[in-house]
Formats: structure tokens, sequence, C-alpha cells
């Protein structure tokens, strides 16, 4: 299916961008992603420049994932998602293991826009040996007590292994899994059978969702905007989660270094126009409604 013969149908559903980073190059104290050696991504990353970016796409509002392990950023973000009423949402950088782990998440959690934190292989951080820490576990059933989501960062399969350890130990805990279209799939035959039997495991947890996120892709040198190359990857989520869990991320601006935002936009808006306008639905706002229970602030938003 050609992207432009896509476009039409899907159109006016309004689009709650999961995904996306906030952060400052200009700050004094400078940030910790992007490096400034990076020339695509290395300027600041706003409000201001993303609305601009997805005017006329669609897109009704945002949650802003951190990308920073810094403490006093989760209050940055919330400082600019207060003034800016696209921001539905914001999911922090806390570490569950850490002493003051309980005082930060009352901290940040009285402010309703606080939807959870982000944990993964980001920052030089391991889940996989986390949750044999006791404190650990004890940090993260606190946050699922609190109605509060995981975000997992970069999958690869020991992270898909260490997310379904995790759900059997913290069975109420929502886990969101970033960007998995981006997962290289192991070679070895009995790897790739874990790995597939681990991920089809976390498709049958109801509170376990996915973002199709960070799609797009270069093949030959090049990124294919037509929705032929993607079709498997995104059929396979398909299969594993269902139009119940499937959540759209952009990945803005770090999809940058594959493609413009329209772009990304269009192949997946191209295979969800494929299932209709109800599973579009779902997987441009309604499933994340449920996954992040995000807050209604303007009137183009949708309500359930």
């Amino acid at each position: 299916m050609a992207l432009q013969h896509a476009d039409a149908a899907p159109a006016s559903i309004p689009i709650i961008d999961c995904h996306i980073h906030l952060f400052d190059t200009t700050r004094p104290q400078g940030v910790p992603w992007p490096s400034k050696t990076d020339t695509v991504l290395y300027k600041p990353a706003s409000m201001d420049r993303y609305r601009k970016i997805v005017a006329g796409l669609g897109v009704v509002g945002a949650i802003e994932v951190e990308a920073s392990p810094w403490f006093d950023d989760n209050q940055w973000v919330l400082d600019i998602a207060a003034k800016d009423k696209m921001i539905v949402g914001h999911v922090g950088d806390l570490e569950p293991d850490k002493p003051e782990f309980r005082k930060q998440l009352d901290q940040f959690h009285k402010n309703p826009l606080f939807r959870g934190i982000r944990y993964g292989n980001i920052w030089d951080r391991d889940l996989s040996t986390a949750i044999d820490k006791p404190e650990f576990i004890a940090g993260l059933k606190a946050l699922a007590d609190a109605d509060l989501v995981m975000d997992s960062a970069n999958p690869d399969p020991k992270l898909i292994a260490a997310l379904l350890r995790l759900s059997d130990k913290v069975p109420n805990l929502r886990i969101v899994i970033d960007h998995l279209p981006r997962l290289e799939k192991p070679t070895d035959a009995a790897a790739l059978k874990a790995y597939q039997g681990n991920l089809h495991e976390l498709g049958r947890r109801r509170q376990v969702f996915a973002k199709v996120s960070g799609v797009a892709k270069k093949v030959n040198g090049k990124v294919p905007e037509d929705i032929a190359p993607y079709k498997a990857t995104i059929d396979e989520m398909w299969d594993v989660f269902g139009e119940d869990r499937l959540i759209y991320g952009s990945d803005w601006p770090n999809s940058d270094l594959w493609a413009e935002y329209p772009v990304e936009l269009r192949i997946v808006r191209a295979y969800f126009a494929t299932k209709g306008q109800a599973a579009s639905e779902k997987y441009f706002w309604k499933n994340s409604l449920a996954a992040y229970k995000w807050v209604h602030r303007s009137p183009d938003q949708p309500r359930a």
C-alpha cells in the first residue's frame, strides 16, 4: 500500500504521541543526552519546535519520556508541562532501589501529570540484575500501588526476559515496552525460540503494553516510506499484543536519526488503516489512556 493512499481514512483520528523527549542543549548545565557530537539531535527539543513539526498531522497530546538521569530534570519537565496543555503526561526517571525512591515518588505523585518511570537498557542499568534486589521490587510495588506505569527502554532479548520475570514478581504493575521494532532478534535458533516464548507470554498479560515506535529503518542506505518493509515486524506485534495493547509513540526527536516525523507517522498510519477505524482509534489514543491514564487537558483531546 502506498502511503499517500493510506492517509485519508484515519487522518481525523486524534493522536496522543506517547513518546517524545524534551531537553535544552543551551542550559548552563547542559544535558546528559544527546552528545555535542550528535549533529542531528544536539539542539533544543522544545514544545514550540514539536508543535510546528506536528501541525496539521492530528496530534493533540503528548507524553514526555525522560531522557535524563538527573533528578532535577523530572521537575524541569513538569514545569514545562504545567504551562503547556498539549503535554498529557510525563514518564520520569527515578531509581526504585535507591533509599530516597519512596520520598521522591511521593513528591512527584502529587502531580497528576507524573505517570510513571522509565527503566531498562539506559544509563548503564541492568533490569535483569536489579530485579534480584528486594529493595528494587519493593520500589516497583510502591509504583504499582500508586497506579503508575513503568516504561522499559531500548529492548533486547535479555530485557524481554527480565520484563517477564518482573511481571511475575509485581503482577499488578503496568509495563510499557518501548521501541520493540528496533529489537534485533537472535540468530541462534534456541535463543530465538526463548525470546519468542518470553514475548508471547508477556503478550498474554493484560497489564503489558507495547509501543509501535522506532519503526523506520534504513534498507540499502535509504529509509523506505512504503509499508512493505515494516509490515512483518508490526504484524508480529499485532499477533502478540492484539489491538487493545499497542500504542503510538514517535520517539521524537530521536526519530530524526531515521526519518522526519511525518514519514514515521505515515508508516504506522498506513498499517493501522488496514485494520479499520476502531483499531486505529485504539492505537492512536484509546490504548494509551488505559496504559498511562493520562490527563485530559484540552478540548481537542479525546475522552473515553
